[in-house]
């Protein structure tokens, strides 16, 4: 199994100090996560989907060294109104991540309100069809999606489950990791179950630090994948980036997997820098 560590999303100011070094443009953020983690989750085309150029230019800044999954714009998961043009923009514009080898799966981030009604369960079909020959990851925030004969249904129709990592509130689907095919996906959103839905912003529901014993959990979940061959690739992608948790939280779950005999990906801070990775050649010092 090769496992891929990151978080959801690279542009977070409040890295500044801990990932970023002061004073770091925006710009170069990429450059820099690029020399960290070997994966980020791309939530920005939720909201817009980039063009050719953006991609382009988000493949020559990781200089390679980064797998990209890309969310679903929020046309084909919370107003469920796609048009042909939403498809073909969306599965047209990440060509230059493929072309460069850097292209993980497309992620399907759907509301606590799409329930498993007749209604979503043939929407959901339709998406399949649509994204046939692409890995589609599919995160449910409903509990009745938490069935195995939905993940039955979705390994027969080639889609990916996603594994969440919710806050204890209830009617949520459990933190199971489940794999449906050759790829599993795994997002750990914290615990934070004070903020979760009084939060006002996404930044408020994911400001949570997970303690050792919560990721050693996960370590013996995923090493019991490994052991049982349930994938080839596994997707982690940690949301509680708020306050840098989630920078703290990676290495721990470096140590617990290789500590299980789960071989994960290490930054080298001797490999050169992309270009424009840095401020006058200098790195953050956390790791």
């Amino acid at each position: 199994m090769r496992v891929y560590i990151g978080t959801g999303g690279y542009s977070n100011d409040d890295w500044l100090g801990l990932l970023y070094p002061a004073g770091t443009r925006s710009t170069e953020y990429l450059g820099i996560y690029a020399r960290h983690f070997d994966v980020v989750e791309l939530n920005s085309s939720f909201y817009g989907i980039p063009g050719l150029k953006a991609f382009a230019g988000m493949a020559a800044r990781s200089a390679g060294r980064v797998r990209f999954t890309v969310k679903l714009h929020q046309v084909f998961t919370h107003a469920r109104t796609p048009q042909d043009s939403d498809f073909d923009q969306m599965l047209q514009s990440p060509e230059p991540l493929r072309e460069a080898g850097l292209m993980g799966p497309y992620l399907a981030q759907f509301p606590y309100s799409f329930h498993r009604t007749p209604e979503n369960r043939r929407y959901l079909g339709m998406l399949a069809e649509r994204f046939a020959g692409h890995e589609l990851a599919v995160e449910f925030r409903h509990g009745s999606w938490d069935r195995p004969e939905v993940r039955a249904g979705m390994a027969e129709y080639g889609l990916l489950w996603v594994s969440p990592d919710y806050p204890p509130v209830g009617g949520m689907p459990e933190p199971q990791l489940h794999v449906t095919g050759e790829v599993g996906y795994l997002r750990l959103h914290g615990r934070n179950g004070g903020t979760w839905w009084e939060g006002t912003s996404a930044a408020e529901r994911h400001d949570y630090r997970y303690s050792r014993a919560e990721l050693e959990g996960w370590a013996d979940q995923v090493a019991a994948a490994l052991d049982a061959g349930e994938a080839e690739e596994l997707y982690i992608l940690f949301e509680n980036t708020t306050q840098g948790h989630a920078l703290h939280n990676i290495p721990v779950l470096r140590e617990a997997l290789e500590a299980r005999g789960v071989p994960v990906w290490h930054p080298d801070p001797d490999a050169p820098d992309p270009e424009g990775a840095g401020v006058d050649g200098h790195q953050a010092s956390l790791f």
